[in-house]
């Protein structure tokens, strides 16, 4: 957890220098995104919200996205990210959305990914989606990797 908060550190002083703000959904990183963000200590100024959207139930609760909104989209997939990303920022109003879906194991996913991959997305005024596979089946560790990864790729938006 100290390298996620260290990397969060890191954020929350961009997003505090430009009074940006942020809201979260992450699956697979079971809120690890989120926790990080919010163990800095200021937090309240950029940090918006954020969810833990793993399951089909939980998407349609919390993103407003029904299975017709789903058509052509699936789960771990970039684009099913990148909208988790645009619905976050749209929904919260913020200038930064940030999501993250994957599979973090000790095996795959029903889609046929396997364990260790996963998607984020970062949407605001520049965006940027990719993908991820560790190649592990551990998943404690994968949901680590996957938090991190996905708030350095906030941050080189940050920085950019």
């Amino acid at each position: 957890m100290k390298e996620l908060v260290g990397i969060a550190e890191q954020v929350a002083a961009k997003l505090i220098a430009r009074k940006q703000t942020i809201a979260v959904a992450e699956s697979s990183a079971g809120g690890l995104i989120s926790a990080s963000l919010l163990a800095v200590p200021g937090a309240s100024a950029y940090f918006l919200g954020g969810a833990v959207v793993y399951t089909r139930d939980a998407r349609r609760v919390l993103m407003d996205i029904s299975d017709d909104g789903m058509k052509g989209f699936r789960s771990s997939s970039e684009p099913y990210a990148k909208l988790l990303a645009e619905r976050m920022r749209t929904r919260f109003g913020c200038d930064w959305g940030l999501s993250e879906t994957g599979a973090a194991g000790p095996t795959g996913n029903r889609y046929g990914d396997a364990a260790g991959h996963s998607c984020m997305a970062v949407a605001g005024p520049t965006a940027e989606v990719m993908t991820l596979e560790t190649g592990s089946n551990d998943r404690f560790g994968n949901m680590q990797v996957f938090a991190a990864a996905a708030l350095r790729l906030l941050l080189k938006k940050l920085q950019a």
